[in-house]
């Protein structure tokens, strides 16, 4: 898979994805990241790539301009499946739609900043608004960590357990059960005695049972389904 990230500040993405899993993924030609500066693509001496906004009001409104010939150019090299663009506003982010992002090829993931983008970006130019919650960030950057990181780790090959990524919270509408490792007794607390018992379809019903019951607890909206 190729992520493009489209940003004004790709100096906060750069640490994110030269450690752990992201990091081990482009090593294995598994996932290709691409940071492109907005302002490469802006007009003038300043190369300003926001302006005020029409009709007055606080803040600064990225431009259009650079963000169209970034992904135009983009898009005479190959195509895309998607053109993302992170905001507050947008859908929320799920575990079904990281499932069905992560069979895609190409993406191509816009971050906002300052107030805004000029509206049509979004009219014209964007196939998906995707947003990680209900509040605002100073930019789009945090989001697209989260965003590429959710997706890589679904794609085969990343992980190093793939039925890892498969046992996760949210996947089939369950929170993930509690887990333990060693030691077994510390300070009195104790392992359940099940998890140490090596039968293997108890401990798979334990863990079914677990799930659901924090699924009811934590998240009653997924636990209607139950």
């Amino acid at each position: 898979m190729r992520i493009d990230i489209l940003t004004l500040h790709p100096e906060l993405l750069k640490s994110p994805f030269e450690h752990s899993i992201l990091k081990r993924a482009q090593e294995k030609n598994i996932l290709e990241i691409h940071l492109h500066n907005v302002r490469d693509y802006a007009q003038g001496k300043h190369k300003n790539a926001d302006d005020y906004a029409f009709g007055g009001g606080a803040g600064m409104v990225m431009m259009i301009e650079p963000i169209d010939l970034c992904i135009s150019k983009l898009k005479l090299e190959r195509e895309y499946d998607e053109i993302i663009f992170l905001c507050p506003d947008g859908k929320l982010l799920n575990q079904n739609m990281a499932n069905t992002l992560s069979l895609k090829k190409n993406l191509i993931v816009l971050c906002g900043h300052y107030k805004g983008i000029d509206e049509r970006v979004r009219e014209y130019l964007i196939s998906a608004e995707i947003s990680i919650g209900n509040y605002v960030l100073s930019g789009g950057e945090p989001a697209a960590v989260v965003l590429v990181d959710t997706i890589a780790r679904l794609i085969p090959g990343v992980l190093n357990d793939e039925t890892s990524a498969l046992s996760d919270s949210f996947q089939d509408d369950l929170i993930s059960p509690p887990v333990y490792t060693r030691p077994a007794e510390y300070k009195t607390w104790k392992v359940p005695e099940i998890l140490l018992s090596g039968h293997e379809k108890k401990i798979d019903e334990w863990k079914l049972e677990k799930s659901i019951e924090r699924t009811k607890k934590r998240r009653p909206n997924l636990g209607e389904k139950l």
